[in-house]
């Protein structure tokens, strides 16, 4: 095979022989678009001198380099550098480019991870310029960025281009889409006179502009003081550009005309119409006045667009973020999610004509959940209750709601509050809500015995027959989802008491309900908090040896060989026979449970044990204080309520009392659907096994990678391997994404980034979530699987479920990304007397591990030590 190539005989689908850059150049110039001449050479020329590289082990970049800098270059490979660019012209100035077989890719665009050369002048000085571009795939930067995308460096090559150079006037990048906000077909071009390299390397402040729908919406003049520019026979120059001009004059003329801007912005349109996705582009425009594309790669940071939109703007609320899941979710977990959410729709009377695929409102993006929340912006009874439900659950998002208000294309268009009103109508009706508040106002034993009532139903309804086909059991899955909420959300008119007669203390005491928190700690009946109690409780009955000498890997191997010391394999297994359908982020059937995977349990009892002994400090001994000046502020706030009269005071004891019975209820309805997710991810591996045996799928556990249709199709028989491995390489991808928006229109905006950012007060600020203050040391943490906390420790995370609870009882503090006063984190801080800030914005980025802080619970703010 040729190993020089010209971009005329390059395609998209040469990946492997050219590399990403060279793929891409290969497919403008073929599409007609304006390229500068140019040729790459292929991977094979590389291969030849990698010959021998060792690709892991200790110092791999530096090791790495050194051999690709001292290797010979092979005659032949020589002859052709030297062939292809005088055909180019005599001595032509041209840049030299690395283009690796991962660069430029739809997930990770590998931007600067490599070397370029420009304006490389002879024979012998391309030749020299290859050989350094060869080494650049071993730089530092690239060895890190390959390892944080999970690519192998062994299956990584590089290929080389070479261009002729743009004699540039100026010159910058465009994306076709808007890199910061996320909207789509919106242009954000960068520009400075002379070469790109100035721009792309950020040592200028270029100009800006941003077109949409062939209008300049915005112009930016930046003060463009150095250029970078081509020396006559070879090589580069940074120059100042702005002379002697004043300061105030400094950069104020634009590089670009208006129609240069609008030209740009159309070439960037049938770049990206050519690939169907945003691009991030360079460009030069000559002295000439040609315009030339000199790169092109996909933006791999944009959030992907929602699935199927309806007509015109679409908002969508992350349901991922409702949950405090941030990562993706499993092809089975969102089929599971899905049914269970249209037997919640046809509680409102909006059933969905194909349950499995979801209700109307609900849709997919980036492998997790999405709300569209359209016609709730767009009413008036939405906008009225929207900001107070997400003020509880979700404070961060509440604004970014307002400001969506605003927006003259998501304008009010539903005034009548009648479908609202007759819509919580039907629901109540169906969950008998008015005599399940009857019940909890008058018989507090027996909503209590009720809501144990609907546990016991789950767990005969739960289990398939174990003589059902794998047909049945797909069956009775659905069946089970499909009836899960109409049954769980039974159980929440009496928690809701417990919260209204909270609100109403409030009203006839005067005390603000944000002075009443004490009042929430350490309830009972919560199946959370007890759960951490229990497993605390257990840490103090095993035998201490092996969790505090052995690592965790050690104590999973033995637990599973039933080899721990007596007391500890019993009592683990008893704890797992009531907890063991829980894990991190267990909204996912897909998602293994402690059962499967106790690492996290053995490595938090392991934990507690190399604690210091303190009992004034166990959590027991924590809850049981919670418990008492939880009484001691109800009798409080039940003396104010009588200085407006003795009614007042008795009916606010009552009030509050009943609140305290009920408020732990808040988490049992997610307990009770978690349950229910993993006895249903328990028949599943069933039938899982059965596809393993007809051939269709690997391991058993791949079942979760197919839906629960693919499921019973795949009954039929078939290989989906090769679907599976293809979906599991796609959601190892999407964990490793790093932002996920909370809100999100249809044309890729993410309006949290609109938002001007408030001014510095020396406080990162959030929702206030439970009162107190405290002063330590943070420790971030992004995923509880394994984590270490110091008792006393601040804990720093971007969300929590049940999963992460287990490392409250030894935080000092709590501050989380996500949330509001009423999310899952901020009710267990609450109970557990510990002071916590929520919505959070970047707080795991922000704030570092070490560093010492102050969390104010009450003010809602988070103190950085300077």
């Amino acid at each position: 095979m040729n190993t020089a190539l010209d971009f005329s005989e390059i395609d998209a689908g040469m990946l492997a022989v050219v590399g990403g850059k060279a793929a891409n150049l290969g497919e403008l110039t073929r599409a007609g678009l304006p390229v500068p001449p140019g040729w790459v050479l292929t991977t094979q020329a590389y291969r030849q001198v990698a010959e021998g590289l060792e690709t892991s082990g200790d110092g791999l970049a530096e090791r790495a380099r050194s051999h690709l800098l001292r290797a010979p270059v092979p005659g032949a490979v020589r002859e052709t550098i030297v062939k292809a660019y005088a055909a180019l012209g005599d001595d032509v100035p041209v840049a030299v480019r690395s283009s690796a077989t991962a660069e430029d890719l739809p997930f990770a665009s590998f931007a600067g991870q490599q070397d370029t050369f420009l304006n490389v002048v002879g024979a012998d000085a391309v030749v020299d310029a290859v050989r350094r571009c060869w080494a650049s795939l071993w730089t530092d930067r690239a060895v890190a960025y390959r390892e944080s995308n999970g690519i192998d460096h062994a299956a990584v090559r590089l290929a080389v281009v070479v261009q002729t150079m743009v004699d540039a006037r100026v010159s910058g990048v465009m994306f076709t889409a808007n890199p910061v906000t996320g909207r789509r077909r919106e242009s954000v071009i960068d520009a400075a006179p002379g070469l790109g390299e100035a721009v792309v390397s950020g040592a200028v402040n270029p100009d800006r502009f941003v077109v949409h729908g062939g209008e300049i919406l915005d112009r930016r003049a930046g003060d463009k003081r150095l250029a970078v520019r081509a020396l006559p026979g070879g090589g580069t120059e940074r120059v100042e550009t702005t002379g002697d001009a004043p300061d105030g004059e400094r950069g104020r003329e634009l590089c670009l005309t208006d129609a240069e801007v609008l030209a740009l912005a159309e070439l960037g349109t049938r770049v990206e119409d050519h690939y169907g996705a945003p691009q991030d582009t360079e460009w030069a425009i000559g002295h000439d006045g040609g315009l030339w594309l000199t790169q092109a790669r996909p933006i791999t940071t944009l959030y992907p667009l929602p699935d199927n939109p309806g007509p015109g703007l679409r908002a969508y609320f992350s349901f991922n973020v409702a949950q405090g899941v941030m990562g993706p979710i499993t092809p089975m977990g969102r089929s599971a999610l899905k049914l269970v959410a249209s037997g919640a729709a046809g509680l409102f009377g909006y059933g969905s004509a194909d349950p499995l695929g979801g209700p109307p409102l609900m849709t997919e993006s980036g492998q997790r959940l999405w709300m569209d929340i359209t016609t709730a912006v767009r009413s008036r009874a939405g906008r009225a209750i929207m900001p107070r439900v997400l003020q509880l659950g979700e404070a961060r998002t509440g604004p970014v709601i307002e400001q969506l208000v605003t927006d003259p294309r998501l304008s009010l268009a539903y005034t009548s509050r009648r479908p609202v009103i007759r819509g919580l109508r039907r629901f109540a009706r169906r969950v008998h809500a008015p005599s399940r508040v009857l019940l909890a106002l008058t018989r507090p034993g027996g909503a209590l015995a009720y809501a144990a009532r609907v546990g016991e139903a789950i767990d005969r309804r739960l289990p398939p027959p174990s003589e059902a086909t794998p047909e049945q059991r797909l069956d009775h899955a659905q069946r089970v989802l499909s009836r899960a909420f109409s049954l769980i959300v039974s159980i929440m008119p009496i928690a809701i008491t417990g919260y209204g007669l909270f609100a109403l203390s409030s009203r006839l005491s005067g005390v603000p309900i944000g002075d009443m928190q004490d009042i929430l700690r350490s309830v009972p009946h919560n199946p959370t908090t007890e759960m951490d109690l229990e497993l605390w409780d257990l840490s103090t009955r095993v035998e201490p040896e092996p969790f505090v000498t052995e690592p965790v890997e050690e104590l999973v191997r033995r637990y599973r060989a039933g080899t721990l010391p007596p007391i500890a394999q019993r009592e683990i297994t008893r704890f797992l026979d009531t907890y063991g359908h829980r894990g991190v982020a267990e909204i996912d059937l897909g998602v293994p449970r402690w059962s499967e995977e106790p690492a996290h349990i053995l490595g938090v009892v392991a934990n507690y044990l190399r604690m210091d002994g303190d009992t004034a400090l166990a959590p027991a001994a924590l809850f049981a204080k919670g418990a008492r000046e939880a009484q001691a502020e109800i009798a409080r706030v039940a003396a104010e309520a009588g200085r407006k009269g003795r009614w007042r005071a008795a009916v606010v004891r009552f009030a509050l009392g009943r609140t305290r019975m009920y408020a732990g209820l808040r988490e049992l309805p997610k307990f009770y659907v978690v349950k229910i997710l993993a006895g249903v991810r328990q028949s599943l591996l069933q039938v899982g096994e059965h596809l393993v045996g007809l051939g269709v799928l690997d391991a058993a556990r791949d079942v979760f990678f197919l839906d629960l249709r693919e499921a019973r199709t795949a009954l039929g028989g078939g290989d989906l391997r090769g679907l599976v491995a293809e979906r599991r390489e796609a959601y190892e991808r999407e964990s490793r994404r790093r932002h996920v928006p909370r809100v999100l229109l249809s044309d890729g905006t993410e309006p949290e980034a609109l938002a001007t950012p408030a001014a510095s007060s020396g406080a990162l600020t959030g929702t206030a979530a439970s009162a107190g203050t405290v002063t330590g040391v943070a420790r971030v943490v992004m995923d509880p699987i394994g984590a270490h906390l110091e008792p006393g420790e601040i804990l720093v995370c971007p969300s929590t479920d049940p999963g992460w609870t287990p490392l409250f009882l030894t935080a000092s503090g709590l501050v989380m990304e996500m949330g509001g006063s009423m999310s899952h984190g901020a009710v267990v801080a609450r109970e557990y007397g510990i002071p916590a800030v929520v919505g959070v914005a970047d707080a795991t980025h922000r704030v570092t591990t070490g560093q010492k802080i102050t969390v104010n619970g009450a003010a809602g703010t988070v103190t950085l030590s300077s």
